[in-house]
């Protein structure tokens, strides 16, 4: 594979991206959190940085934007509707562009729902997508400046994408999803056999990302609001999906 995904946790529980791509020699970061922890990855492995994309605006996400800019000379790319608030913006993307970084090329998916700007970065060639904060392993993120609709069709937009494709997300919130998952979702037999799984990753302190859409579409109860034991669990029987998908992100809220 010519690219390189090196996952750098920052903050408490924050991920951020390195990509190389050795065939152009091309660095970038996804969501650098923190300058000084992104930095000594950057400096000891590359000494360079070409590109710094930002997923949506929140402090924990484009933290270390100015710093690394000022340092490297990088090029800092966010989506259109947030050109305002992406500190160092200097590409502002759009819904559905293509972008190409030396020879890897990534699909921006505008994904609102967590905040009005929110985007994705979809390798389709590589099979990978970032989502930040709208789609973690077994969850998804708290809607803060969209409704429960936008986020609901925004995750469906990611739930479509092919079933081998790899998650990487902003956060390790994945046994804390997982407790929820399996509150309302306790005979899921895919779901019961991740529980060692995950608790393995996180008491050896690794990253539990990536994971594959094909598998989140089995285990992430985000993804399965059509499914009738789910719709049971929530007194909900005759809902429509979206009516599912509020209820348990008003559930998760208070979780």
């Amino acid at each position: 594979m010519k690219l390189n995904v090196e996952i750098i946790p920052c903050l408490n529980d924050n991920y951020s991206y390195l990509l190389y791509d050795r065939s152009s020699d091309t660095v970038a970061i996804i969501d650098p959190s923190d300058f000084t922890t992104c930095d000594k990855i950057i400096n000891e492995k590359h000494n360079k940085l070409d590109y710094i994309l930002n997923t949506h605006h929140h402090l924990d996400h484009v933290g270390g934007n100015e710093k690394l800019k000022e340092k490297y000379k990088s090029k800092v790319l966010g989506f259109d509707l947030d050109k305002d608030r992406i500190p160092g913006i200097d590409i502002a993307l759009k819904e559905k562009q293509n972008f190409k970084m030396g020879n890897i090329s990534f699909e921006v998916i505008f994904i609102p729902g967590h905040t009005k700007g929110h985007i994705a970065f979809y390798l389709k060639d590589e099979k990978i997508v970032f989502t930040g904060d709208t789609l973690f392993s077994l969850g998804c993120g708290k809607v803060f400046e969209g409704t429960n609709e936008q986020m609901f069709r925004s995750l469906n937009k990611l739930k479509n994408l092919p079933i081998d494709t790899k998650i990487y997300c902003g956060h390790e919130y994945t046994k804390k999803n997982l407790e929820f998952c399996l509150e309302y979702d306790q005979n899921n037999e895919f779901l019961k056999k991740k529980i060692n799984w995950i608790n393995l990753k996180i008491n050896s302190n690794s990253p539990t990302v990536p994971i594959s859409i094909g598998e989140e579409k089995k285990t992430n109860i985000f993804l399965r609001c059509n499914e009738p034991s789910i719709k049971d669990a929530v007194n909900l029987n005759n809902a429509s999906e979206q009516e599912i998908f509020s209820k348990l992100r008003d559930l998760k809220d208070s979780f």
